[in-house]
């Protein structure tokens, strides 16, 4: 999986591979150069006394070892180059995705994963990136060399290779085989933590007020825990594996000293040739250790590479159509025809047969009871769902046969639970209409009851919004969320319980100076209050996810019971008689 996301991202960056490539493979010819230089000024400089070819020699050590550095630096900085590019495109890539998802594919990954995967998934593929341009090219370069210049140096030596080089391929082969699955369990794990602690920090008001601080105390020490003890199960890999890779070295190393000592003092080995021989065994031997380095990364990077491309190659169930219909028309009709829907796994359809029109001019509520299908019938009309049977048709068009963004740029939707974005109240209400001058700012605050706390905030229009408006109370949230919805001046609008959180007082002013706004527009009202809906041109009255009656307030008290008894639990007997 790590190969496959590494052969898709890394296309556009395979100049600079090829940069690092050169870079490396130049930086790996010189070190394996510089031990054969030092055993010249051994064998023909010190032990014969001639000094000038010391200082020739070393002089030309000393150069190759500056253009190293020079070389090294500009590996790592296009090596850098391309970890970062790849990186940001793969969380361009993850955050397009995501906001082509549905809510069902949303409710599949969760958002705590969601932001797991953009984060710490990315990070520790650029990090295997990273290193493996570098050492990835430089290991096996230096291996092989140095064989061949250990070879080169001394055959009978280099009969150490056949042991050492096993073993350690023994060792890398084992972290491997047991880091993969944990460091997958891992990502996991960490998904855990964060989810656990994003719903404490958002619902703290409500652990505080059910005296359950001390159950979510433990509720994260578990997820916690859980996460410690599977790093410290991978640390103990790791805590096996390099002592045994030093052992090995510090052997190898004992071991060339030993039997070379004996071939110097034989006087079939020059005393040069025995501490190059050394150090290319050294450099043979750091190629393995920059080989377990890897191994360190690649379980981690392979794991989130599995992640990343879940969420890649994730097809949305809400897709653009391949060939879109454009309406005739912008006329703001929305008709339900004869629409069925369920959601996946349900046991039965959330709605059942539902058909009716909406048209421009008219305001129409939609009322029941708690699990009705009110919401669920209102997120049909933008397509955040797809219809099991029957159709959505907006401006005479099926809403799965247009563009997604021309359908939406039809509507202005207020959600029930209002949203704000860290910004000011200006950029919050220029989001559905960029170019919104401050005078339809100020109007559209003005019919949502709000210019009074604007005007009083401290900077008007310019005054600060905490991400989520956790810096306005809730009512004022949703004054907000009206007035960005009406300065967008759509063809249809739609309010989902949005009034819940006004006092009657400002939701009967809020609803007259509506009704005159948007008098042109298709308006749609999902709520739970009468008094909300009582004036409006036509209720639809919903009962199991069923049509139960349709018409005028005074209509529907003369033939429809669920709605009668709606009424007499919101406003009393005398109300209904």
């Amino acid at each position: 999986m790590l190969i496959q996301l590494l052969r898709s991202y890394l296309k556009p960056y395979m100049r600079e591979v090829a940069i690092v490539g050169v870079l490396v493979l130049v930086q790996t010819i010189a070190n394996l150069y510089l031990p054969n230089l030092n055993a010249d000024i051994i064998n023909n400089g010190i032990a014969k006394g001639d000094v000038p070819y010391i200082w020739r020699t070393g002089a030309v050590m000393l150069a190759i070892t500056l253009g190293l550095g020079v070389v090294a630096i500009g590996g790592i900085y296009w090596a850098s180059l391309t970890s970062q590019g790849v990186g940001r495109d793969l969380r361009a890539t993850v955050f397009g995705r995501v906001q082509d998802f549905s809510a069902r594919e949303m409710n599949r990954f969760g958002t705590p994963s969601l932001i797991t995967r953009n984060t710490n998934d990315v990070q520790q593929i650029q990090l295997f990136l990273q290193i493996a341009l570098t050492m990835m090219v430089m290991a096996p370069i230096m291996a092989v060399g140095g064989i061949i210049m250990a070879l080169r140096e001394d055959v009978q030596l280099s009969a150490l290779l056949v042991i050492v080089v096993p073993v350690l391929a023994g060792i890398v082969t084992f972290m491997f085989v047991k880091a993969v699955p944990l460091f997958r369990s891992m990502q996991g794990k960490i998904d855990k933590i964060n989810q656990v602690l994003r719903e404490q920090i958002m619902g703290v008001r409500v652990i505080r007020a059910f005296i359950r601080a001390d159950l979510e105390k433990r509720r994260f020490e578990e997820a916690n825990y859980d996460l410690t003890t599977t790093a410290l199960r991978v640390n103990r890999i790791f805590v096996f594996a390099f002592p045994a890779v030093l052992l090995v070295m510090n052997l190898t190393t004992v071991a060339i000293l030993w039997f070379g000592g004996h071939l110097v003092d034989s006087g079939q080995m020059p005393i040069g040739n025995m501490t190059a021989f050394l150090q290319y065994i050294m450099q043979i031997l750091m190629s393995l250790m920059m080989a377990i380095a890897l191994v360190i990364l690649v379980p981690r990077a392979e794991a989130s590479a599995a992640r990343l491309q879940e969420v890649v190659t994730t097809r949305p169930t809400i897709e653009e159509p391949a060939r879109p219909v454009e309406p005739a028309q912008g006329t703001g009709v929305v008709e339900f025809r004869d629409v069925t829907f369920g959601y996946p796994g349900g046991e039965k359809p959330v709605l059942e047969n539902i058909a009716f029109e909406l048209k421009p001019g008219e305001t129409t509520a939609i009322i029941g009871g708690t699990g009705s299908g009110k919401t669920t019938l209102l997120n049909l009309i933008p397509r955040f769902f797809d219809v099991t049977t029957g159709a959505v048709l907006v401006d005479g068009v099926d809403v799965r046969d247009q563009r997604l963004e021309r359908l939406w740029s039809r509507m202005g939707i207020v959600p029930q639970r209002a949203y704000l974005f860290s910004g000011t109240v200006a950029s919050n209400l220029r989001f559905g209409k960029e170019d919104a001058t401050d005078e339809e700012l100020w109007h559209a605050l003005e019919v949502a009851q709000a210019r009074d706390f604007v005007e009083a905030m401290q900077g008007g229009l310019d005054a600060p919004i905490d991400q989520g408006g956790t810096n306005v109370s809730g009512g004022q949230r949703q004054r907000l969320a009206i007035a960005r919805a009406l300065v967008k001046r759509p063809q249809v609008y739609l309010f989902d319980d949005c009034f819940s959180a006004l006092d009657a007082g400002t939701d009967a002013r809020l609803r007259a100076a509506l009704r005159a706004d948007t008098r042109a527009a298709t308006v749609v009202i999902v709520a739970q209050r009468v008094s909300t809906i009582m004036h409006a041109d036509r209720i639809i009255v919903l009962d199991e996810g069923k049509v139960v009656g349709i018409g005028k307030h005074d209509e529907l008290m003369k033939t429809c019971e669920p709605y009668r008894e709606i009424v007499d639990s919101q406003l009393g007997e005398a109300a209904v008689a």
